[in-house]
């Protein structure tokens, strides 16, 4: 066998000179004499815990917030990523808490907690991702690869490459989130009518996407859509980020039958806020997988999801899906905690609704007469803003509307109190 390279021959050198520097350390630590007796590695170990716990202690107490001068805020509005989405829940703290100090192999890992979650939401495969975006790209990359990691490897690349091309969108569902799947390479075919549909498909045509979000906006829903994509045996996406709850929407599109479903763990199921799903059919989840980290030549290593994000959003789903409905009901307490304090100020009227679509949660309007309350909605949006604690929530006109579900329990009494106050004083 030949000598390795000089570089490694080198680096191999280090590594030994320090393992005997090391080594001739230790040696000399097990001879001190500590309270009479030989100090061990072990018990020099133990010596160190007071410390080591009093560090923790301390590090637990830091406010880092408060220490970087970075504002935070009661958050009435919406899960929106640029505010950090929403709040995890103990038990999903925990898990991630645990999780952080053991290894484990990250495949098994997906593996097993993708046949949970699976089975959870009705899918015959699942595996979590870094968002509901990364499972839109690595669903589009799955259905383009198959189970070829060599195609894989290839995306965005796809000229020259055998893969199809091509995937169709409603003009109305026309929103941000297809760059997910731009991103693979592909040409996006935009169609309005059942007609257009019809003539958009060709031997280029690799998949057939669906924005949930945006039903309303588009001619055709999700039956027809469907329709037309098996009879041509083209594998459809859909994209359903915000639209738990309702809590049974973690199955329906599974059983509607559209062959790979796109979820965010960081909205109202308040799992991590950079963790997603990816769920559908077996043999397409285990080709979006071969894009997926920690495989190092993909398109989607740079969508590294750790064991923390995987067994976090396990946990809040498995979570939202048992006590969902409990849930449900104290947000509506809370909604109504704060339309009581203020439904008897001069003008102001109230009304309770919750979304057709996406980010379906109670929502609170209230609104007033400007000719009674001299105020515009974006004044007590900005008044509550820049107020202690500061409040984000969503203004109209002459009208304010908010969420509670993403509050920690007693918000809803600060938020009452602080709206109560800038319309009586209006």
């Amino acid at each position: 066998m030949s000598d390795p390279p000089l570089a490694d021959q080198t680096f191999f050198f280090t590594i030994k000179t320090n393992y005997m520097k090391r080594r001739d350390l230790l040696k000399g630590l097990t001879v001190l004499p500590l309270a009479g007796g030989i100090l061990s590695g072990e018990s020099a170990a133990a010596a160190n815990l007071p410390s080591l716990a009093n560090t923790a202690a301390a590090a637990a107490k830091r406010d880092l917030f408060k220490e970087l001068g970075v504002r935070t805020f009661i958050n009435a509005r919406a899960t929106l990523t640029f505010m950090t989405g929403s709040l995890m829940q103990d038990e999903v703290l925990d898990a991630i808490k645990n999780s952080s100090r053991r290894y484990c192999m990250l495949d098994e890992l997906q593996d097993k907690v993708g046949a949970k979650i699976a089975e959870l939401c009705h899918a015959e495969a699942a595996t979590v991702t870094s968002g509901a975006f990364s499972a839109i790209m690595l669903g589009t990359a799955g259905v383009l690869s198959g189970l070829d990691a060599k195609k894989a490897a290839m995306i965005p690349h796809l000229e020259g490459s055998g893969m199809k091309t091509e995937v169709i969108l409603q003009k109305g569902h026309n929103i941000g989130y297809y760059q997910a799947m731009k991103n693979c390479g592909v040409t996006m075919v935009w169609v309005e009518t059942r007609e257009e549909l019809e003539r958009a498909i060709n031997d280029k045509t690799a998949m057939m996407a669906f924005m949930n979000c945006n039903t309303n906006s588009g001619q055709i829903k999700h039956k027809e859509w469907l329709e037309v994509a098996k009879r041509h045996n083209i594998p459809t996406l859909i994209d359903i980020a915000a639209d738990v709850p309702p809590i049974e929407n973690f199955w329906k599109f599974n059983d509607m039958g559209f062959d790979l479903v796109c979820l965010s763990g960081g909205k109202a199921i308040r799992g991590p806020q950079s963790s997603g799903v990816l769920m559908g059919k077996k043999d397409l989840i285990a080709a979006a997988r071969l894009s997926a980290s920690p495989r190092g030549s993909t398109i989607g290593r740079g969508h590294k999801v750790n064991k923390e994000e995987i067994l976090g959003l396990y946990v809040a789903i498995e979570k939202f899906i048992r006590t969902g409905e409990d849930e449900w009901n104290f947000w509506m307490k809370q909604i109504a905690h704060i339309e009581n304090a203020v439904k008897n100020i001069k003008s102001v009227k109230t009304r309770v609704f919750v979304p057709e679509l996406a980010n379906a949660t109670p929502n609170l309007e209230i609104s007033w007469d400007p000719a009674v309350l001299p105020l515009t909605g974006k004044q007590v949006q900005e008044r509550l803003s820049q107020g202690e604690p500061g409040i984000e929530l969503n203004a109209g006109k002459n009208n304010i509307s908010l969420v509670t579900f993403i509050m920690v329990p007693g918000e809803e009494k600060i938020v009452a109190a602080r709206i109560k106050e800038e319309l009586s004083k209006a």
